[in-house]
């Protein structure tokens, strides 16, 4: 069954608590974006929004630090309440060190990949990893269209990671998501799904993760 994660950056921040709660029963984990406007060119929010929300929903956090060196600010994200951690290869200069430090620190650990960055700079940590993230948009912004070519990368992970039965490492798809897309995404080997828009802006977002996630686990 794939598993699907609203992501809050495009719920409605006037209201968080009632967002949150209109997604909890459907979702299977509640996806946060943290921008610091250097790495990406937008901010967004940081480990106080986090620890804020945290009491509001048992769902997991799956915190995506789209922020440069990212190592500084692991301790608050975990303080905050955070499940997964995940940083991208291309914020990382001692990226081995950094999933150390995320284990050490009792929770997962993922790593995304830009749309231009290949699936195989990461082939040597594989094995250290819970979560590989390919993200299917360029991130800073939520609301873009999906990159189509980003499929052919995650059919490329999912036949690297099966080679080496790590089965446990999960495949996550991120920007863009949607109906139109979610049946390729999961045939293409894809575990987990991000959906910002194609929920939020939905007038029923529980059908809409439903819709999601039985595309995606048909396809």
């Amino acid at each position: 069954m794939i598993a699907i994660g609203p992501s809050l950056l495009a719920a409605d921040f006037t209201k968080l608590a009632d967002e949150i709660h209109d997604i909890e029963d459907h979702a299977d984990f509640l996806h946060l974006d943290i921008m610091d406007g250097h790495f990406v060119p937008n901010i967004s929010y940081g480990p106080d929004i986090v620890r804020q929300i945290r009491p509001l929903t048992p769902l997991a956090f799956d915190v995506h630090l789209m922020i440069d060196n990212p190592e500084r600010y692991l301790e608050f994200f975990k303080e905050a309440g955070a499940d997964l951690l995940v940083v991208h290869q291309e914020a990382c200069v001692h990226l081995h060190r950094c999933i150390q430090r995320i284990h050490d620190l009792g929770l997962k650990a993922g790593v995304a990949l830009n749309p231009s960055t290949p699936v195989d700079t990461l082939k040597d940590i594989f094995h250290l990893l819970d979560l590989v993230l390919i993200m299917s948009v360029n991130p800073g912004f939520g609301g873009q269209r999906f990159i189509p070519h980003t499929l052919n990368k995650v059919r490329t992970l999912r036949s690297r990671l099966d080679a080496r039965d790590l089965h446990d490492v999960q495949i996550q798809v991120d920007g863009g998501v949607s109906a139109d897309n979610a049946a390729a995404l999961g045939a293409a080997g894809a575990d987990w799904l991000v959906a910002g828009s194609a929920v939020f802006k939905a007038s029923d977002r529980g059908a809409a993760i439903q819709d999601l996630r039985t595309r995606a686990t048909d396809g």
